[in-house]
C-alpha cells in the first residue's frame, strides 16, 4: 500500500505549523540560554558574596591577632617571669586569640599558656613570614591552629588562633559552595581538617587572595549546582516561557488573517472538488454534475463553501482557486473517464472576477484538451454574488467560450434582479432555479406562481431549466408535472468526492431516489 497520501498530508501539516511552531519556540529558545547565563551569573554572584563575607571575617580575626601582638611586642627579650602575666592578660582580653608567645634568637622562650618554655620557632614555615597553618599542637593535637607572627627587631611575637573560628566563617555559605583557607602549602577545609593544598584546575573552582594577609580562599561548587540553581530560581520562569510559547502558537493559528489562511490552504492543496449529479428525470439517466468546492482543513475538518467563497471573491483568490479546482477535476476525470456517460456535463461556478482577462479561455481550453471531443461537456454557471458587467470584453469572452462548445448557465436564478439583466445582455443555455423556490413549490401558492413564471420564461427563450435543492418526492413530482426534468438535490445524491459519485452513477436515478427515500424518509 502506498504511503504517499500520508506523506503529502504530513507535509501540508508541517508547512502550516512550521511558522507558528518556530514563533512558539522562540521564547524558549531565547529564554533558556538567557536563563543559563543568568544562573551562571547567580552562582558567580553567590561565590563572590561568600568570598567577600569570608575574607572580611577571616581578616578581622587576624586583625585582632595583629593588635594583640603589637600590644606585647615591647616584651620581646624580657624575662618570661616578668612578661608572662601580661601575655596571659592580653590573650584573655583579645577575641579569637588562644595564646601569645615571645621569640628570641629563633627560639620560643615564653608562652601565655605554659610560661617558660624553649622550642624552635621554625620561621621558615610561615607564609610570607607571617602566617602558619598547623593541624594541631601539643595542647590540642586534633584541632587546627593558625599562628600569626609579628617580626620585631629582637625576635618576634606569635599569636595562636583557634582554627574553629576560621572554620565557622568558612561554613557560612550555601549548600552548593564549599570554602577552604589556604596558607602556604596547606589548606583548612570547612570540616576543620588540614591537608596539603591540592593542585586543581576546574571551572567549578575559583580563588580569592587577601590583599592584607598572606592567605587565599578557594571556593568549590558542588556537582549539579547549576541545575539546582535553575530549578530553584528559574523553573517557574521556564514554565511561563512555555506557556507564552503555547499562547503564541495558538494565536498564530487562530488569529492569522482569513486571507492569509486562504492563501496557505491554496498553496497546500486543501481545496478539493465534490460532485453533485444532475438528473435527466424524463430519460431516467445521469446527465452531469456540478463541481462544488470543499475546504479540507487539517484542524477544522471539512469546511462548506458558504464560509469561505465570499472571502475568496472579495480577496481576488477566487480565480486561482477555480483554476486549481479545474486542474484537479481534469486529473480525476481523465483517469476514470470510462465510468462516465458520453456527453457528461461538468459545471463550474463562475465569478465576475474571471471575466477581467482572457485567462478563463486558457483554463477551459486546457480542461477540455484532456478529453476526446464531446466526451465531457463543460458548463460555466454565472453566480449573482458579484454582477457581471456587460462590457465589450465580456461579450467577446462569452462568444469565444461558446465557440469552444462551452455552455453558459445562470445559477441561483430568481434570488436577485441581476438574473434578468443577464438574460437581457448575455446568451445563456440554461437556468438553474434557486432552491428556495423548489422548497416551497409543492406547498406555497405564491411560490408556485413565481416558479411557473420562471419555467414559462425559460421555455419561451428555449432554455433548459434545472431545479436545485430537490429533497422530497412531492417536490420531484411537482417539478416533473410542470415540465422540469433536470433535477439536482439530496433526493438523488448529496455532494461527494468522485469515488462516491461514480458509485452512485452505477444505479439509475430512479433507484437512487428510491434508496434515498427509504434511507431517510424526512429529507428536509
Amino acid at each position: 500500500m502506498s504511503h504517499t497520501p500520508y506523506r503529502f498530508r504530513f507535509a501540508k501539516l508541517a508547512r502550516q505549523f512550521t511558522l507558528p511552531l518556530l514563533a512558539a519556540l522562540a521564547p524558549v529558545l531565547v529564554g533558556v540560554p538567557l536563563m543559563l547565563w543568568q544562573a551562571e551569573r547567580e552562582l558567580v554572584g553567590q561565590t563572590q558574596e561568600s568570598f567577600d563575607y569570608a575574607l572580611r571575617k577571616v581578616e578581622s580575626i587576624f586583625d585582632y591577632a595583629e593588635t594583640a601582638t603589637h600590644q606585647v611586642r615591647y616584651l620581646v627579650g624580657a624575662p618570661c617571669k616578668s612578661a608572662v602575666f601580661t601575655l596571659r592578660q592580653q590573650s584573655m582580653a583579645t577575641p579569637f586569640v588562644r595564646s601569645l608567645n615571645l621569640v628570641r634568637d629563633g627560639q620560643v622562650y615564653c608562652t601565655s599558656l605554659e610560661g617558660a618554655r624553649l622550642f624552635p620557632e621554625q620561621s621558615q614555615n610561615y607564609s610570607a613570614g607571617r602566617l602558619r597553618l598547623m593541624a594541631g599542637n601539643l595542647v590540642t593535637p586534633e584541632r587546627a591552629l593558625i599562628v600569626f607572627r609579628l617580626p620585631t627587631p629582637g625576635g618576634s611575637v606569635l599569636a595562636g588562633i583557634d582554627g574553629q573560628y576560621v572554620v565557622n566563617a568558612l561554613q557560612l555559605t550555601g549548600n552548593d559552595l564549599s570554602l577552604s583557607l589556604q596558607i602556604g602549602d596547606y589548606q583548612l577545609d570547612a570540616d576543620g581538617s588540614v591537608s596539603p593544598t591540592p593542585w586543581i584546575t576546574s571551572d567549578n573552582v575559583s580563588e580569592r587572595a587577601s590583599s592584607r594577609y598572606p592567605f587565599r580562599l578557594r571556593a568549590t561548587l558542588a556537582p549539579g549546582s547549576l541545575n539546582r540553581t535553575l530549578e530553584s530560581y528559574f523553573l517557574p520562569i521556564l514554565g511561563l516561557l512555555i506557556l507564552c510559547g503555547t499562547l503564541v502558537f495558538w494565536l498564530m493559528l487562530k488569529r492569522r488573517s482569513p486571507t492569509e489562511e486562504l492563501e496557505r490552504a491554496l498553496r497546500d492543496g486543501e481545496f478539493v472538488p465534490y460532485y453533485q449529479p444532475i438528473v435527466d428525470a424524463d430519460a431516467d439517466r445521469w446527465d452531469g454534475a456540478e463541481v462544488l468546492v470543499r475546504w479540507r482543513h487539517p484542524v477544522e475538518g471539512v469546511i462548506p463553501p458558504d464560509q469561505f467563497i465570499p472571502l475568496a471573491e472579495s480577496s481576488g483568490l477566487i480565480v486561482p482557486l477555480t483554476q486549481a479546482l479545474m486542474q484537479q477535476v481534469r486529473r480525476e476525470l481523465s483517469t476514470r473517464l470510462e465510468q462516465l456517460p458520453h456527453g457528461f456535463h461538468i459545471g463550474f461556478n463562475l465569478s465576475a472576477a474571471h471575466c477581467h482577462d482572457w485567462r478563463l479561455l486558457d483554463d477551459c481550453r486546457e480542461f477540455l484538451a484532456a478529453f476526446p471531443p464531446g466526451r465531457i461537456i463543460l458548463v460555466l454557471e454565472l453566480t449573482e454574488r458579484e454582477p457581471f458587467r456587460a462590457t465589450p470584453h465580456t461579450f467577446r469572452l462569452f462568444e469565444r467560450l461558446r465557440e469552444m462548445g462551452i455552455l453558459i448557465a445562470l445559477d441561483d436564478f430568481g434570488t436577485g434582479s441581476v438574473g434578468l439583466d443577464y438574460l437581457r445582455h448575455f446568451r445563456v443555455d440554461s437556468l438553474k432555479v434557486d432552491r428556495s423556490y423548489v422548497a416551497m413549490a409543492d406547498e406555497d401558492v405564491l411560490s408556485q406562481h413565481l416558479f411557473d413564471n420562471i419555467v414559462d420564461l425559460a421555455q419561451r427563450l428555449s432554455l433548459t431549466v434545472i431545479a436545485e435543492g430537490v429533497e422530497t418526492p412531492a417536490q420531484n413530482a411537482y417539478l416533473r408535472d410542470h415540465g422540469v426534468h433536470h433535477l439536482q438535490g439530496y433526493l438523488y445524491a448529496r455532494p461527494a468526492p468522485l469515488r462516491d459519485m461514480l458509485a452512485r452513477l452505477k444505479s439509475p436515478p430512479s433507484r437512487a431516489a428510491s434508496e434515498s427515500r427509504s434511507a431517510c424518509p424526512d429529507l428536509r
